[in-house]
């Protein structure tokens, strides 16, 4: 998959706070504003591996009049990538009259990052006449020409309302795309959205599928999730191999409350077979 973190001006993930029968409301940690937190160019140019492990990755091309996402995406040609690359140190050098000319002309001509990076800068109010119509516009394009960040970060601003009403349906068909395009928070909001039935109906096996990719990517909040879907049979059947080793999982990736679960199961089952 593409690495969109390696041309982003800035960027972000979601994670929820939710937990499987604990009455805990889904709602995110990091918020819409805060999201946007700009890292050093030097993470963005040296590190954009471990950034796409920790934010979003894969740039997709996925229309939205029912053709399914496309996997060859090709490159950016070098001399649209240098361009990019010197509209970034513009930007991070605080030069943002430069850095805005040099997006909005390669926005223009259709790079998706360009188009992403524009909204963002709009959404900061970093530009004279910085506006949330102007910001949704550029996020629509990028989202339309299958930047997975892009659709990600459209969704959360539907369900927010950061850029004017809310709206579920549309936010979790952009978390929909942006899910299938491999983001692991878009994975995890289409996963709490089928257990919930908020964006989209109540489905058991679909909340979690989608918490089984997002666990398969490292979620360790979907890893507990998923577990504990399978100890109680929440929406699929009860199965406890399963729920251990996702609690395990959990457990391996530090969360506090796995561990306890991994030792119930584990005593629930040696008293079971004495």
């Amino acid at each position: 998959m593409r690495n969109e973190t390696r041309w982003v001006v800035l960027g972000g993930s979601r994670r929820w706070a939710v937990r499987v029968g604990l009455n805990t409301a889904a709602k995110p940690k990091v918020g819409w504003a805060a999201m946007f937190v700009k890292p050093p160019l030097a993470a963005l140019m040296l590190t954009a591996p471990v950034l796409a492990a920790l934010v979003l990755a894969a740039l997709v091309l996925a229309a939205l009049a029912g053709v399914p996402p496309a996997w060859a995406a090709e490159p950016l040609p070098a001399s649209v990538q240098a361009r990019v690359d010197s509209a970034l140190l513009d930007y991070e050098a605080g030069r943002l009259q430069p850095a805005r000319r040099a997006f909005e002309r390669l926005a223009q001509q259709g790079v998706p990052v360009a188009q992403y990076n524009l909204a963002v800068m709009h959404l900061r109010k970093e530009l004279p006449g910085a506006s949330p119509a102007l910001a949704r516009r550029w996020l629509e394009r990028a989202a339309r020409a299958g930047f997975v960040t892009a659709q990600h970060d459209l969704g959360q601003a539907l369900e927010t309302g950061a850029l004017g009403r809310r709206d579920l349906q549309q936010a979790h068909d952009w978390y929909a795309l942006a899910a299938t395009g491999g983001s692991v928070s878009a994975q995890v909001a289409m996963g709490t959205a089928h257990y919930l039935g908020r964006g989209r109906p109540q489905d058991g096996p679909q909340a979690a599928h989608w918490f089984r990719e997002a666990a398969k990517a490292g979620d360790v909040g979907a890893m507990y999730l998923l577990a504990s879907m399978y100890e109680k049979g929440e929406g699929i059947p009860a199965d406890r191999r399963l729920a251990r080793y996702w609690y395990a999982a959990a457990a391996a990736q530090g969360d506090d409350a796995a561990p306890a679960k991994v030792k119930e199961l584990d005593a629930a089952g040696s008293a079971a077979s004495s």
